[in-house]
């Protein structure tokens, strides 16, 4: 993750780049996985992607506002804005998360 790293203002998080971001089977899997509230080391999330490919998802996840990233020495750790989201678009993941996988790439994590 680059050092200047931006998160958009919960005000300005856009429910179309939401949704956009959303649509990709391997980040809805990744919002799936991150649903549980755990910050998760990037490291950790077993993905069936590149690690730059992984990375790329990562970034459109946090440039869309749907999670948060944290950096701790040279390990990067990511959680989902859960409490964030829904407060700006009431039962937006809920409805999403009550959906049985539906398209959503399995994710897993490494060692589990």
């Amino acid at each position: 993750m680059a050092k200047d790293a931006q998160h958009p203002d919960l005000e300005d998080i856009e429910l179309t780049t939401v949704l956009s971001a959303l649509a990709d089977p391997v980040r809805l899997g990744l919002v799936r996985l991150l649903s549980d509230g755990v910050e998760r080391q990037w490291g950790e999330l077993d993905a069936p992607v590149a690690k730059s490919t992984l990375s790329h998802h990562l970034k459109v996840l946090r440039s869309a506002g749907v999670t948060r990233t944290r950096e701790e020495g040279t390990r990067c750790y990511v959680r989902l804005r859960s409490d964030e989201l829904d407060d700006r678009f009431p039962g937006l993941l809920s409805s999403l998360l009550a959906v049985d996988g539906h398209g959503a790439t399995p994710i897993g994590i490494k060692g589990a």
